[in-house]
């Protein structure tokens, strides 16, 4: 949602939103630090190392992560700049470039600039480095017009619209950092963001960049790539796929149960992928989409480093090879944010994603953690070495953006899950310098 569409979290809070003086010093010295990096238990932008020896974490991404990464949202598309790899990627429904180096890239006072051509098309950029700034891109064709392109720029994190109110969050960090330290048996991440604008657009992190098997929650980047085709105009829901008995396979979901062949729509694939988790609808999905590749380009698209796509839903025999799915806290709630915030689904889009999320009929871990009937959009991982929640808290006026990833035994792993849940449940809820329980 754009903050055009948040602001109504300051009207709910009144004057309960005003930072007590005993924040004011603390937020004016990390106010630097918070608009570059999530807050972790070693204070914001210092993120912990992964260690290499954890069970069931994969300490190298695919991609080495980079700190100055940024990407353009502009309606249809986005355009994805590495100022240290100089290298650069326009995705939009018009075409994908790909990765492409740009070796004279220019960067200055903040801002990568320069230009591209592929395919006998130049792409002319100024993007700034810090996210919620406005980036141009210009797109030049032979015979044609040039057209302008201007967005806001996204970058993970995304700095907070508000330092101050931003600092009043810092303290859950803590509490989270505890919760991680007694999971003796599980290595645990988390990353919280705050998307009402109660916190200042916040984002903490304890462990942030941990990497886990990424379980079924890999399955939100197969339906945001398939709601962007929807959004470009390229399918429709109301489509139909064929699935055939060599499609069906076990675990989590519901076409398992069906007869097959019969045609399935896009809308039921993609309903059934999040609310029953179905590893069917996934691994369908996959194919249709045109396999693995699509799907890791929306992710290197926006810079979302720890994350792959490299196997489908229970293939043992992939897995065995060591082709493993992968994400992290952090590349979770990048995408979450970028969904809330419209920058890569149409509002429509979004919408219908966070209603599958709120269907979700796996409810062990985020919503049993809390009271019931708190509101909340989710999506499991489940595996025996890993146990993630990740979604939204849906609270009016509190609205934030959670990733619960933990790797180890997926029995304590739950409880992990659970305690991180409730913790950030209670500090959400917890009248804090005046301010009203919501």
């Amino acid at each position: 949602m754009r903050k055009s569409d948040k602001r109504r979290s300051s009207s709910l809070l009144g004057n309960s939103a005003r930072v007590p003086l005993k924040w004011l010093s603390a937020a004016v010295a990390l106010a630097v630090l918070a608009t570059t990096g999530p807050a972790t238990a070693d204070g914001p932008g210092r993120e912990p190392a992964v260690e290499s020896h954890e069970p069931g974490v994969d300490p190298t991404p695919e991609r080495p992560p980079t700190s100055e990464v940024s990407w353009l949202s502009f309606p249809g598309g986005v355009f994805a700049v590495d100022s240290l790899g100089h290298t650069v990627r326009y995705r939009a429904c018009d075409g994908d470039t790909g990765r492409v180096a740009d070796p004279t890239m220019r960067v200055a006072a903040g801002v990568a600039s320069g230009a591209v051509v592929v395919g006998g098309t130049a792409y002319r950029y100024r993007v700034p480095l810090v996210g919620r700034s406005e980036g141009t891109l210009e797109v030049i064709q032979r015979h044609r017009p040039p057209t302008t392109l201007t967005g806001v720029v996204v970058t993970s994190p995304q700095p907070p619209a508000d330092p101050v109110e931003g600092a009043r969050l810092f303290p859950l960090s803590g509490q989270l950092a505890r919760v991680v330290a007694d999971a003796s048996l599980n290595p645990a991440g988390v990353t919280v963001r705050d998307l009402s604008g109660r916190y200042g657009d916040q984002q903490i992190a304890v462990n942030g960049s941990l990497r886990p098997k990424a379980a079924s929650v890999i399955k939100l980047w197969i339906l945001v790539e398939l709601l962007r085709r929807v959004d470009c105009g390229h399918v429709s829901l109301d489509d139909g796929v064929l699935v055939t008995p060599e499609d069906v396979v076990g675990g989590t979901g519901q076409l398992q149960f069906e007869t097959f062949p019969q045609v399935v729509t896009l809308h039921r694939l993609a309903q059934y992928l999040i609310k029953y988790s179905d590893n069917v609808a996934a691994n369908v999905l996959i194919t249709y989409l045109g396999g693995f590749a699509p799907v890791n380009a929306l992710i290197d698209s926006m810079n979302q480093r720890s994350t792959i796509l490299a196997r489908r839903m229970l293939d043992s025999a992939a897995a065995q090879r060591g082709e493993e799915n992968y994400t992290s806290p952090d590349d979770v709630v990048s995408l979450l944010g970028a969904v809330w915030d419209g920058e890569i689904l149409t509002p429509a889009s979004r919408d219908l994603m966070i209603g599958f999320m709120r269907e979700q009929t796996l409810n062990t871990k985020i919503p049993a953690a809390l009271p019931q009937g708190v509101p909340v959009a989710h999506k499991t991982g489940d595996l025996p070495d890993a146990s993630h929640d990740v979604g939204y808290y849906l609270i009016p006026g509190t609205e934030t953006a959670v990733a619960f990833l933990t790797a180890g035994p997926m029995a304590t792993g739950d409880e992990t899950v659970r305690r991180m849940a409730r913790t950030v449940y209670d500090f959400l809820v917890t009248p804090v310098d005046g301010a009203v329980e919501e």
